[in-house]
């Protein structure tokens, strides 16, 4: 900045505030008692704003506090919970709470940091994250399809047992199936019907049913040939797995470095999208 332009920007303060700061001769320029009160103060917040910078930089590198996650029962007991187990032996300032439910909940009322959550995320306030790839599946156990009969449409699951999983305010044994353009959505029943994805999975290997389940939770079961894959042409809807969350901007040093975190967890242990072949 040149001297003609610091002489205006000095002048200009100093009507704004109404005082002179500087005593000018022509030999020499001098603070007044109101220029070294400005002065003082000055280089005071100019040495706070520089600490305060250095805090938030040494925190971002630093993750620390309390971090709040939320997450399905299943898939955070065998998820969320062994990678959280790592993320604490890498993290020891970062004091974890998970908690675990299927019933939704309102982020900020609950003061939750970071929900996984499974396909499309309704309430556009939130952030969604793209963790790892998942879709639903439907599967039988061998012993029902031999006694039953292989579905061969979509239709055809109306004459069959179906383990009905009942979350949240979805529509109650519902299933929407699509084929390229052809969506058709079939209301299915069957004399067992659960709030507990774990609980469905053991009646489907039980024989009670056809099931439709994450392929996070069925995979083993299908490459073991626990389980048959049915109707595997056609696709059911998203469910690929998002962490949510309200941070907008810049996302604190914990929830960041948690996501990054996470998303590597997941794609090393989740069994993601496989052809049919592979079953």
């Amino acid at each position: 900045m040149t001297p003609p332009a610091v002489s205006r920007r000095l002048t200009q303060l100093e009507e704004r505030l109404g005082v002179r700061l500087l005593n000018r001769t022509t030999r020499r320029i001098s603070l007044t008692s109101e220029g070294e009160v400005y002065f003082e103060n000055a280089v005071r917040i100019l040495k706070e704003i520089d600490e305060m910078e250095r805090l938030v930089s040494s925190s971002r590198a630093a993750p620390k506090g309390v971090l709040r996650v939320n997450a399905p029962l299943g898939f955070g007991r065998s998820y969320i919970a062994p990678a959280i187990s790592t993320f604490a032996k890498i993290y020891p300032d970062v004091d974890v709470q998970l908690h675990l439910t299927d019933r939704p909940i309102n982020l900020p009322d609950e003061a939750i940091d970071v929900s996984i959550r499974f396909g499309e995320i309704p309430d556009s306030r939130l952030i969604a994250k793209k963790l790892a790839a998942n879709r639903r599946l439907l599967c039988a156990s061998p012993s029902y399809l031999k006694m039953a009969g292989q579905p061969l449409t979509p239709h055809d699951l109306t004459q069959h047992q179906c383990i009905v999983i009942r979350q949240n305010d979805s529509a109650y044994g519902n299933w929407r199936l699509s084929h390229g353009k052809q969506v058709e959505t079939v209301k299915v029943h069957g004399q067992l019907s659960t709030n507990d994805g774990a609980v469905a999975l053991n009646w489907a290997l039980e024989g009670y049913g056809i099931l439709m389940r994450a392929e996070w939770d069925v995979a083993k079961y299908l490459r073991s040939g626990r389980l048959v894959q049915v109707l595997e042409d056609y696709e059911t809807p998203p469910a690929d797995v998002y962490a949510v969350y309200l941070e907008r901007l810049n996302l604190s040093p914990k929830v960041a470095h948690f996501l990054d975190h996470l998303r590597q967890f997941l794609n090393q242990h989740v069994d993601g999208p496989e052809p049919r072949s592979s079953w």
